[in-house]
């Protein structure tokens, strides 16, 4: 998630918005419980859409990428509150606890949580935080209200331990499959090595081996490819979606569009020709 406020440091955020928001390229490095004070937060995934209401829960797992939209609704403006669960406080909570984890979690990566009294309490105990940001908080405060937060869901859902508890690396996934589902975020290379369980010089040798081209080169023409496609085949219009493509700007889209095809994006409206 992008530009919120940070509460805690590090541990706790505020998102506010009085009008709607698309956040298209989001990386979740660590797992993250949100919780939704006002208005409607969506996730989508390559394999997953949840969206909640006010005063429901998401636990969105680590190593993600997702678009997030933030929809104030009528009389009610968007607030969100974020807590990230890193790791080594959950390796700490697993030592204490004596939680062990003994298998790789294979279910989905993001849960809506039921409401409950406990839940909904601790909901309410983080707010006075978002109301007085500038008050002194420390990292002990921090430590205290996560480890509550993460007592609470365990007590509420004892299944999510196999999720918050899994500390194993990311394996090495079918990189065909996850880059063609996934080619439209645009994030650095060497995220899509890690996402993928790779280094940097693993991810490129295996994907010149999987698709013939360098990783910077097969994303761009795989996003001009579905530009066309867009235009072609759906009538849209590049403003609706240049960014939903991963391109920065629809300046660098048409130029970049042009020097691929020959022509600029307006002059393919309303062709059919295939796409290969």
């Amino acid at each position: 998630m992008t530009n919120p406020t940070e509460i805690l440091p590090g541990v706790i955020f505020y998102s506010y918005h009085s009008t709607k928001r698309k956040e298209r390229a989001c990386f979740f490095k660590h797992n993250s419980l949100v919780m939704q004070v006002s208005g409607q937060f969506t996730l989508e995934t390559s394999g997953q859409k949840a969206s909640m209401r006010r005063g429901e829960m998401l636990l969105i797992g680590k190593n993600q990428l997702g678009q997030i939209t933030k929809t104030p609704l009528p009389d009610e403006d968007y607030e969100t509150i974020l807590i990230i669960l890193q790791e080594d406080l959950l390796r700490q909570i697993a030592l204490e606890e004596r939680i062990q984890t003994e298998q790789k979690y294979a279910g989905p990566p993001n849960i809506l949580i039921p409401r409950n009294d406990f839940l909904e309490g601790y909901f309410q105990s983080i707010v006075p935080y978002v109301r007085n940001p500038d008050k002194d908080t420390t990292a002990a405060m921090s430590i205290l209200k996560v480890k509550e937060g993460v007592q609470l869901l365990l007590h509420a859902m004892p299944g999510l331990s196999r999720l918050l508890f899994d500390f194993s690396e990311p394996h090495k996934i079918d990189l065909e499959r996850f880059m063609v589902t996934n080619f439209h975020f645009n994030i650095p290379v060497e995220k899509f090595a890690e996402l993928t369980g790779r280094s940097l010089a693993g991810f490129k040798r295996d994907f010149q081996k999987t698709f013939g081209m360098a990783p910077r080169q097969w994303l761009l023409d795989r996003r001009l490819i579905e530009a066309r496609h867009l235009i072609e085949h759906k009538d849209e219009k590049p403003s609706a979606f240049y960014l939903d493509l991963g391109f920065e700007s629809l300046s660098h889209f048409s130029h970049t569009f042009k020097k691929k095809y020959g022509k600029a994006p307006s002059e393919w409206a309303g062709k059919t020709v295939t796409v290969r």
